[in-house]
C-alpha cells in the first residue's frame, strides 16, 4: 500500500475520539453523538469535563491525607475484632488489599482493619457529597 491510499483513508478519522474511545473514555451514547455533529468538540468536552472531575476528587484527597499512605492507612487500627459481618470483594481486589497489607503495612494490621480505615476516610472525605444524594432521593411519606 503506497503513502497516499494510507492519507486517503485516515482522513476522515477522528484521532482525539479514537483515543479517547481506546482510553475508555467514549460511552456507546457517545459515538452516536459523535457521527451527528461535531465530534471533536464533544470529545473535548468530555475530556475536559473528566479531568476536571479528577483535579477536584484529588484535590479532595490530598487536602485530607496527611503523611504517606501507609502512615494514614496501615499503622492503626480500632477495631478490636472483625465482627460478625461478611463481605465479598473482587478477587483481583482481595490480593492487592493482601499485598499492601503485607508490604506497606509490613503484616502489623489486619485486612479487615484496613478496609476499615479506608472505609472511615471514604465516608469522611464524601460525607457531604453521600448526604445529599441521600436526600434527594430518600422522598419521606408526611
Amino acid at each position: 500500500m503506497n503513502n497516499e491510499s494510507k492519507k486517503r483513508n485516515t482522513q476522515g478519522i477522528d484521532e482525539e475520539y479514537v483515543m479517547n474511545l481506546m482510553a475508555g473514555g467514549a460511552r456507546k451514547e457517545g459515538m452516536q453523538a459523535a457521527s451527528v455533529e461535531n465530534p471533536r468538540e464533544s470529545t473535548k468536552q468530555e475530556v475536559k469535563k473528566q479531568t476536571k472531575k479528577k483535579s477536584l476528587q484529588k484535590t479532595k484527597v490530598e487536602k485530607h491525607l496527611e503523611g504517606t499512605y501507609g502512615e494514614h492507612f496501615l499503622n492503626s487500627h480500632s477495631m478490636e475484632k472483625r465482627g460478625d459481618k461478611s463481605i465479598y470483594i473482587r478477587q483481583e481486589y482481595h490480593e492487592r488489599l493482601s499485598r499492601i497489607v503485607q508490604v506497606i503495612g509490613k503484616d502489623k494490621i489486619p485486612l479487615y482493619a484496613y478496609l476499615d480505615n479506608i472505609l472511615e476516610h471514604h465516608f469522611d472525605l464524601f460525607e457531604k457529597d453521600i448526604t445529599d444524594d441521600f436526600n434527594e432521593k430518600f422522598k419521606p411519606l408526611f
